[in-house]
């Protein structure tokens, strides 16, 4: 059987409970006050702190946590070394390959084909701002590189992970009256089910969902449905942490926890942010931080398995 034969039907059903750290314009303004292209020693103390988030995700599994459901997602340009002891180590291995900063998906790499060959992932990640109400020409120059994409993935055998954004427009929080809780609440859910509908439609097909939380659990339970439809029933999704405070992703932890077709979350900043924030405020030594991480990242774990037993 071909390696495209065997990709045919989507899906990764399996427990996925994925530490993600793949942030980078972000990461190195918000954290470090770097703009534009960081300087070789500035990439370095970057890559440094995204090696002490990778120890504490390798202390939570020391700690007896089932490290074949856990996952880390890290970037290339600051995460070369995590990557290489990621294989090591057989952890599983997801990579984003958009570009950073930016509010249309575009590939990080010309030749994004060879950095997936090189670096070998078990999941390929993308980051996706799409909204069904938004500019109709923006979505179809995304749709199109995605498309591309999932084509390359189903060819060559690899997991495909879309992690969907679905930000507010301005007419949609002009009815909610500035009000992001009530979009995320009162719209964003049917949107959320037109986006992935249209863009399965358009022949992107996911094996995992990456999905912002959701407080209710119909919504929740709707969108997995659309996930899965039209003979999809493998595929998965996750809950993001979008960084929110840990009891907010908790509430969308056991949401999740219990509907069909939800298989795990992805929760980075609310995790590893302020304990790397400590260290370099000299408040916490690096050891702190890691134990920090791990404490968080473990507790997260712990809520899920145990949810879902």
């Amino acid at each position: 059987m071909s390696v495209a034969s065997a990709k045919k039907t989507p899906g990764y059903s399996k427990d996925l409970l994925v530490l993600p750290f793949d942030h980078r314009a972000s990461f190195q303004e918000k954290m470090f006050g770097i703009k534009g292209t960081p300087t070789e020693e500035q990439t370095k103390l970057i890559a440094s702190y995204k090696t002490i988030i990778f120890e504490g995700f390798e202390k939570a599994v020391a700690a007896g946590l089932p490290r074949e459901k856990m996952g880390v997602l890290v970037d290339e340009q600051f995460g070369a070394e995590v990557i290489n002891r990621a294989h090591e180590k057989k952890i599983t291995l997801c990579l984003c390959v958009e570009k950073s900063g930016q509010n249309e998906f575009d590939f990080e790499y010309k030749d994004w084909q060879g950095h997936i060959a090189k670096v070998n992932p078990t999941f390929v990640k993308v980051l996706v701002r799409y909204n069904p109400e938004d500019e109709a020409v923006l979505n179809q120059r995304q749709t199109a590189r995605l498309v591309e994409l999932s084509k390359h993935l189903a060819e060559t055998g690899r997991l495909y992970m879309f992690e969907l954004l679905v930000p507010a427009t301005p007419a949609q929080l002009e009815k909610c009256k500035g009000d992001k809780n009530l979009y995320d609440v009162e719209i964003r859910p049917s949107l959320m089910v037109r986006a992935i509908e249209e863009l399965q439609d358009a022949g992107i097909e996911a094996d995992v969902w990456k999905l912002e939380g959701l407080d209710k659990k119909q919504d929740c339970e709707r969108v997995c449905q659309t996930a899965r439809r039209g003979g999809r029933d493998h595929v998965g999704c996750i809950v993001l942490g979008r960084g929110e405070n840990a009891d907010k992703v908790r509430e969308w932890l056991k949401v999740g926890a219990n509907v069909k077709g939800v298989i795990g979350f992805a929760v980075g900043r609310t995790v590893f942010w302020e304990p790397l924030k400590g260290f370099k405020e000299n408040k916490l030594t690096r050891d702190q931080a890691i134990s920090q991480i791990a404490a968080t990242y473990g507790s997260f774990c712990k809520l899920w398995i145990d949810a879902r037993a």
